[in-house]
């Protein structure tokens, strides 16, 4: 595997007005692990996903995918550099099925100028295969009719059907139960080992210590540290979240800002 990042942010900066949300902030996410993107609220972490997708323009910095500097001046720029965000809403047409969910926007068609439907349905069928998906019992459910964990499956199979480099994931076990968060979780990990830089915004602990490789701390709008998971403990990393650093890590304030362990 590849030991240069599939997205890199150097020196991210934004602002609104006099109000410096990010600052000088430093990120990496590499193919095939899951980082988590955590931090209290008005860290900054919504800022940033907007920055990395699109939807803000950063004020300076760099992004770098494929250790290549790329400008993202706006969502379709993100789009073409393979980057997508499953936000907590999930973007999913309820009155649909899977598959049209899966395909909108970008319908397949025969030669007829007719919607390719068997095309579709065997795509969809093998992005969800890809995922090891087995709660799914047709391609054809109609949305509204699917649990919140299986709705999670769904747009991640449209993240990997549609070849997505990076994917971020919003507060993806955000109101399900424990079976379902359990189930949300393993899919990331699948997600992920398909060859996806998984990028999940979380604030519950457990399912970051769970399924992360790496872990990105904002605090106030500064990246605090981003520390292999391996390497810290839960409560240093809450530490990092509410201080902005973790004496057990040695690291006083100045230092811990930008590091990377």
């Amino acid at each position: 595997m590849s030991t240069v990042p599939t997205l890199e942010l150097r020196g991210l900066d934004k602002s609104f007005g006099a109000v410096h949300v990010l600052s000088s902030v430093n990120l990496t996410a590499t193919a095939g692990e899951v980082t988590a993107l955590v931090g209290d609220n008005g860290a900054g972490k919504s800022t940033l996903v907007k920055c990395v997708s699109g939807i803000y323009r950063a004020d300076g910095g760099e992004f770098l995918f494929d250790g290549t500097p790329r400008t993202i001046t706006g969502p379709r720029d993100a789009a073409q550099l393979g980057v997508d965000v499953v936000y907590q809403d999930l973007a999913l047409c309820d009155n649909l099925d899977i598959v049209d969910n899966m395909f909108l926007g970008r319908e397949e068609t025969t030669r007829l100028h007719t919607l390719d439907e068997n095309a579709m349905e065997q795509q969809a069928r093998q992005a969800l295969a890809a995922l090891s998906v087995r709660t799914v019992r047709s391609v054809r459910q109609i949305v509204a009719n699917l649990s919140g964990g299986q709705r999670q499956t769904v747009a991640l199979a449209k993240s990997l059907l549609w070849k997505s480099r990076v994917v971020i994931l919003d507060e993806p076990t955000a109101a399900l139960g424990v079976a379902q968060t359990e189930q949300v979780l393993d899919l990331v990990r699948r997600l992920a080992s398909q060859g996806v830089a998984v990028i999940m915004v979380s604030h519950n602990m457990n399912d970051v210590m769970t399924v992360a490789d790496s872990i990105a701390v904002l605090y106030l709008g500064r990246m605090a540290a981003q520390i292999r998971r391996a390497d810290v403990t839960q409560r240093q990393v809450v530490e990092l979240i509410t201080a902005g650093r973790s004496g057990n890590l040695g690291l006083s304030p100045a230092e811990s800002l930008g590091v990377v362990i």
